[in-house]
């Protein structure tokens, strides 16, 4: 066995030199910027983390105190960061890009997903489909094992300023994960206040799933305005930093019991064919494609899938 563990370890060490290698991160500058990868890492999450504090990103990244210090230290003095204390906690101190950060980050960010297509590119739509699979596999495999040891998951109804949460999640996360624009916002910004403003808590329900309680997902169901049977799973969202640990299967099986619960004959949604985590969690749930067609949303031309599950 121990024999065995070792060849194992040589053969994720091996793996790792490889890609490390291929992707460019031991280079001096990562993508030919003058940021390092850490720095990258800590512009990434501050970028995407509304009110994020140091002890945040030392929690997120694992980094030790004093390093980080001297790396937000840097960006404050060049003006890629600004401090702001807390309105609503004077001991804490939130820190967010500036104008010129948001202008850097946005461009390591573009060379960074023009990177990547560069080295995936040339290889075929299943070469590309087999090598997402596999690295969805290992993440899931390391995630899962870290979730059982050190987080606790929990799912609970929605609370006051969750709604809010939501929007502006989604709106962050589809920008920097797909490039939707502010469309999309809007189109969830609708969906949410329709649901908050007019909805019957015995037959409609938004969920917030939490990370040793801090918020990591959400999903809601309402009664589909084309079939009064049938409920409508909308806005399933799980953050870049909770994925891997089942959270996705977790709130769509929490929405197909409720909707059982509550008398409905089906279950439908509506997605997008570019979403193939979510669609693989759909899947594996029981759904099945119905219908799908073109459309030009969100300042991109996409393909709109409808998927059904009976109840």
């Amino acid at each position: 066995m121990q024999g065995d563990l070792e060849s194992e370890v040589e053969a994720v060490r091996r793996f790792n030199r490889f890609f490390t290698r291929r992707i460019g991160v031991l280079d001096e500058g990562l993508l030919s910027s003058h940021f390092t990868l850490t720095q990258a890492r800590v512009l990434f999450e501050i970028a995407h983390r509304q009110g994020c504090t140091a002890s945040d990103l030392i929690a997120l990244l694992g980094l030790d105190p004093g390093y980080l210090s001297r790396i937000l230290q840097q960006f404050v003095d060049s003006g890629l960061v600004l401090r702001k204390r807390s309105a609503g906690d004077g001991r804490r101190t939130n820190l967010a890009l500036s104008a010129k950060g948001r202008k850097s980050f946005a461009a390591l960010d573009d060379r960074s997903r023009r990177s990547i297509g560069e080295l995936i590119g040339p290889l075929s739509s299943g070469q590309r489909a087999r090598l997402v699979q596999n690295m969805e596999s290992v993440q899931t495999i390391l995630s899962a094992a870290r979730a059982e040891q050190a987080h606790s998951i929990a799912v609970r109804p929605y609370r006051v300023g969750d709604v809010g949460w939501a929007i502006e999640r989604h709106a962050q996360l589809y920008a920097s994960e797909f490039g939707w624009n502010e469309e999309f916002e809007a189109f969830v910004a609708m969906l949410f206040a329709k649901f908050a403003a007019n909805h019957d808590s015995a037959t409609e329900q938004f969920w917030i799933a939490e990370v040793n309680a801090e918020r990591a997902g959400c999903v809601f169901v309402v009664r589909s305005e084309k079939d009064a049977g049938a409920a409508q799973l909308r806005c399933l969202l799980v953050e870049p930093s909770a994925r891997g640990l089942g959270i996705g299967r977790t709130l769509v099986d929490e929405c197909i019991r409720f909707s059982r619960s509550a008398g409905y004959r089906r279950m439908v949604l509506w997605t997008n064919d570019i979403l193939v985590s979510a669609r693989r969690i759909y899947e594996a749930a029981g759904f099945s494609l119905v219908d799908q067609s073109a459309h030009h949303s969100f300042g991109h031309a996409l393909v709109g899938q409808f998927w059904a599950l009976d109840l």
